[in-house]
């Protein structure tokens, strides 16, 4: 009883932690290959093999709702800290070269998520290519004001010219 006491603490700060919860079934994968997917997902997320019960008892000590129904089978899950994206497109291509592994679901920024919904999430871009498309246009903004505010002195000082050569030419 302790011991799965200090399973559902284990648990329940794991999903307190996590920005993102993605769920699988694994059923049919070798240590060899879980290995390699935990080896894959290890900068942004934590995967673990987990007990249904109690992770249904952490997931609602932690308030984390709407993962019961999934929490059937063998399950395991991906703890995230890092970039929920990451983790996704990781998954995704991690279950389309070992067909075995079912993403079930998930949770993310305080509502569940259903398999075609963390697929979506697999199809977004990464933060980092997002910060940098929001950088770009950005720097294309200030580059266009700049022009603008240059081109402003820019014709007045040629106005000013042609007034001063007009008068020169009728006097």
């Amino acid at each position: 009883m302790a011991q799965k006491d200090a399973s559902v603490a284990e648990l329940t700060k794991n999903f307190e932690n996590s920005t993102a919860v993605l769920l699988t079934e694994y059923r049919g994968l070798t240590v060899a290959q879980l290995k390699q997917l935990r080896n894959d997902i290890r900068q942004d997320a934590d995967y673990a093999v987990v007990k249904n019960t109690l992770t249904k008892i952490a997931a609602n000590n932690a308030g984390v709702s709407g993962l019961d129904d999934e929490l059937k089978g063998p399950s395991a899950i991906a703890f995230v800290h890092g970039d929920p994206v990451a983790v996704a497109k990781s998954l995704r291509a991690f279950a389309k070269a070992n067909p075995q592994l079912v993403v079930k679901g998930g949770y993310f920024d305080g509502a569940p998520l259903s398999a075609d919904e963390v697929n979506k999430l697999a199809d977004l871009e990464s933060r980092e290519v997002l910060l940098a498309k929001l950088a770009g246009a950005m720097k294309a903004t200030m580059t266009k004001a700049a022009y603008v505010f240059q081109a402003l002195p820019s014709k007045a000082v040629r106005t000013v010219d042609a007034l001063r050569e007009k008068q020169d030419t009728a006097a």
